[in-house]
């Protein structure tokens, strides 16, 4: 990494959200490191990802299950659950979306009250919604779904970096569950980012025998980082 070696500080010991009976902690790019695409790009190469403008990594004690992954793209080939999911939602138009405005935000929160309530993430503060999503310092894309009605019924927002595309999140009508729109839009960011040319789709972190994780399994060739770099995991 070219420039000033970035500084690194520990986060406060919490309650791990993917694996019970387990504490998590996680180690924070000092946020007065200028940060830029080039920069940010080479930090997901080794693991790390952002939240809003904080950029870290787990640092667990006596843990490294968080697996940073990464699929591909050009070697992506749709199974027959891809191909019936991209047929449920033929019908929806993806659009780039300018801004998160507030059409987005409250289907953000539709999102948030239905699926992660009590979450910790407060569905009602409009500033966390798009501090928390949007990037002052590097491309930040916005996909958004339409209904053949103009009804925006899903958003995902990914980032920009030399080397791919940085899934962020994905939110989407609770009520719209039969169209799989959490499938559907991994889907779309591999397309975006065949689109631009971009070799990679960096898919967070994968915990495997995490249920809220193993979907990352169902695309492939996953590739995850370990001590010997990034390495292809088996498939389903």
């Amino acid at each position: 990494m070219t420039g000033p070696r970035p500084r690194l500080l520990f986060g406060a010991e919490h309650k791990c959200s993917y694996l019970a009976g387990r504490t998590a902690r996680s180690v924070f790019v000092d946020p007065q490191l200028g940060m830029d695409s080039a920069r940010y790009g080479t930090l997901l190469e080794l693991g790390f990802r952002r939240s809003g403008a904080y950029v870290y990594r787990p640092a667990c004690s006596g843990c490294r299950e968080c697996r940073p992954a990464r699929l591909p793209v050009a070697e992506f080939r749709p199974g027959r659950a891809h191909r019936r999911c991209l047929k449920r939602n033929a019908d929806l138009r993806v659009q780039l979306a300018g801004e998160l405005d507030a059409e987005h935000f409250a289907l953000y929160r539709r999102y948030l009250y239905a699926r992660h309530p009590g979450g910790g993430m407060n569905p009602e503060d409009g500033a966390a919604f798009r501090s928390f999503l949007a990037s002052s310092w590097g491309g930040c894309d916005i996909l958004s779904f339409r209904d053949p009605g103009g009804r925006l019924v899903g958003g995902a927002v990914v980032d920009r970096v030399p080397q791919g595309l940085s899934a962020v999140y994905t939110y989407f009508e609770p009520a719209e569950s039969a169209r799989s729109l959490g499938t559907y839009a991994i889907l779309r960011e591999i397309a975006h980012a065949r689109q631009l040319q971009l070799p990679y789709l960096y898919l967070g972190y994968w915990i495997p025998g995490s249920p809220k994780m193993d979907y990352k399994k169902n695309f492939q060739p996953l590739e995850t980082l370990g001590a010997t770099g990034w390495v292809r995991v088996a498939g389903p």
